[in-house]
């Protein structure tokens, strides 16, 4: 038999952003602002940084298979929902969870255009992709989701959404919850620099919410991901996962960060500050957000065009060409620091 490789790995996968280094080197920069992959532009607290710092001298020892520092704390500062379960970043909180329920055929419901990876983990568990096109305005149809999603083994969506930054009211979900016969993984990565809790909807058998370290909480570096799940899936879930996920100083890390409230607060007032500022002064239009970035159409140029322009002008950005429906006159832009915004403003009134 000739060695092959499954056809949905061979020419589409996940996008990344283009490397500052290349942007810096190519245009002469020696420093780029950083606006395409929705990070925190500001380093972690002196107190995450000296609690990772403290569990270097233990690296030669597997960590806690169970994390369980890490979800005691997320307990205590995020929620008391007595089941929390962690991955490799969202991505392996999602790798997981569709390693846990879906099998070979099964159907898969995505509110698109949103983030590639629940796709592309779906297709690896060969389950049958169905993708529900958003309204003009990028809001859930609901109508339309639910004649997909109601007899679908998993279905996702994503509030706020990226790469749209539209939020999901919190009754819209209690609406698709009560009518689907399977399981909705409601991705929260975004959801602190936004007005709505769907913490409450835990106790629903039926949810997921999946959340991040690597925005608000400025660790995206250590790839953390975490989740809210129904009692039921609690136990299948952690013999699905990889074993010993959550290295030592990560749940090192993850634990100072939750219990720093002075850091999380002063990063989300920075976000809304900046933007209501992208949305007043940038001229093109710009969609409601409730994350940490705008979506901007610069119709009559390619969003392609129009990261290439910028990157000349020393500012990273996200062509949103390879989100399917979305089109190819859109950028998604993250909020910086300060210096890394006006940047980027001076940029963009010249495109």
């Amino acid at each position: 038999m000739k060695p092959r490789v499954r056809s949905e790995f061979i020419k589409s996968g996940y996008v990344f952003a283009k490397s500052p280094a290349d942007i810096a080197k190519e245009y002469g920069f020696t420093e780029v602002a950083m606006l395409g992959s929705n990070e925190n532009p500001y380093p972690p607290s002196d107190k995450v940084l000296r609690a990772a710092a403290d569990e270097l001298s233990g690296v030669n020892r597997y960590p806690d298979p169970k994390a369980a520092a890490f979800h005691a704390a997320l307990r205590k500062y995020i929620c008391d929902s007595p089941v929390v379960t962690s991955g490799l970043g969202m991505d392996g909180v999602i790798e997981t969870v569709i390693r846990t329920i879906v099998e070979p055929g099964d159907k898969v419901v995505i509110s698109t255009p949103t983030f590639s990876m629940y796709g592309l983990a779906a297709k690896a568990a060969s389950a049958r992709v169905a993708n529900v096109p958003r309204k003009a305005d990028f809001s859930v149809d609901l109508d339309a989701f639910l004649k997909e999603a109601i007899d679908a083994r998993l279905s996702f969506l994503c509030t706020p959404n990226n790469p749209t930054g539209t939020v999901t009211p919190v009754g819209d979900i209690e609406y698709i919850l009560d009518r689907i016969e399977g399981v909705l993984f409601l991705d929260c990565a975004y959801v602190e620099f936004s007005d709505l809790n769907y913490l409450p909807l835990l106790a629903r058998d039926n949810l997921i919410i999946g959340r991040t370290m690597s925005k608000v909480y400025g660790l995206a570096g250590l790839r953390i991901g975490y989740a809210f799940v129904p009692a039921w899936l609690e136990a299948p879930y952690n013999i699905a996962a990889t074993p010993f996920t959550m290295n030592r100083l990560s749940e090192a890390a993850a634990s100072a960060a939750v219990s720093d409230p002075v850091y999380r607060e002063s990063f989300i007032a920075h976000v809304r500050k900046w933007r209501d500022v992208f949305m007043k002064e940038i001229p093109f239009p710009v969609y409601p957000s409730g994350s940490n970035f705008i979506l901007i159409n610069v119709a009559p140029h390619k969003g392609d065009d129009a990261a290439e322009f910028l990157a000349k002008h020393g500012v990273l950005v996200r062509s949103c060409t390879s989100f399917p429906g979305l089109g190819d006159t859109f950028i998604r832009v993250s909020v910086g620091a300060d210096w890394e915004n006006e940047r980027f403003l001076s940029a963009v009134k010249k495109l």
